[in-house]
């Protein structure tokens, strides 16, 4: 049906940087106007945008975007390209540097490897269907993983940790920062200076509480939301 046509497409321009969430969308006339259908074919495809969640309508006021389509649900650990690949997203990631170094203090203390021991550095700027979407700076230890490559950067590290190395990964510490883009993150990210980036440290460890990897992570606000799906356990029973 040709609303469901317009519904997809209206869907791909508000996940655009021209549309942050908030802002409103034309009106029902334009939208007519611009597709060259009924009023009450605009209308529909609103309404399947309203069902997706991913606008809202004010009375008296129009449409607007309620929330980005390219999202993170964290009810579990996922890696981003696990989780964005089951929404049918493209994942690109660009190795832009791989390298060894010695492990300085701030990193060997989050590691828990003795400073200037031997680490992985690598930084990757990850696309989602061809929009620069983060900059990744990530550390591993050397010791755990002597044969990361360049391959493995450019595909998922949690499928090179667990499906390769055969190490499970457990839990992971995050840390989330509101930051403004400086000069090299806004070109890297292709987004003005200042624009609102959210900045995520990352600590993964495995089974046995060994931290595999440490990761610095600026992700688009513009086009990204993180949603957090937290359970609370019931309260331990005092033992009588």
């Amino acid at each position: 049906m040709i609303y469901k046509s317009i519904a997809e497409k209206l869907r791909v321009r508000l996940n655009s940087s021209d549309y942050a969430v908030g802002s409103p969308l034309p009106g029902e006339k334009a939208l007519a106007q611009e597709f060259g259908v009924a009023r009450m074919t605009i209308r529909n495809a609103l309404d399947l945008l309203v069902n997706w969640g991913l606008v809202v309508r004010r009375h008296g006021s129009g449409t607007f975007v309620a929330r980005k389509d390219v999202h993170h649900e964290t009810n579990s650990l996922c890696g981003l390209a696990e989780v964005l690949r089951l929404q049918g997203k493209e994942v690109v990631s660009q190795v832009l540097k791989f390298e060894v170094m010695p492990a300085p203090p701030a990193i060997a203390r989050q590691l828990r490897v003795l400073v200037n021991e031997r680490i992985w550095f690598s930084r990757r700027l990850r696309y989602v269907d061809g929009k620069p979407l983060m900059l990744e700076d990530s550390y591993m230890p050397v010791a755990l993983f002597p044969y990361l490559s360049l391959a493995h950067l450019e595909g998922s590290k949690f499928d090179y940790i667990e499906k390769e190395c055969g190490l499970t990964i457990s839990g992971n510490y995050e840390s989330l920062t509101p930051v403004l883009a400086d000069r090299q993150l806004a070109e890297q990210l292709n987004v003005a200076e200042h624009t609102p980036l959210l900045r995520i440290s990352s600590l993964s460890y495995n089974d046995s509480g060994v931290f595999l990897n440490y990761s610095v992570m600026y992700r688009n606000t513009r086009e990204y939301q993180v949603d957090y799906h937290l359970r609370r356990s019931a309260p331990h029973q005092p033992v009588v």
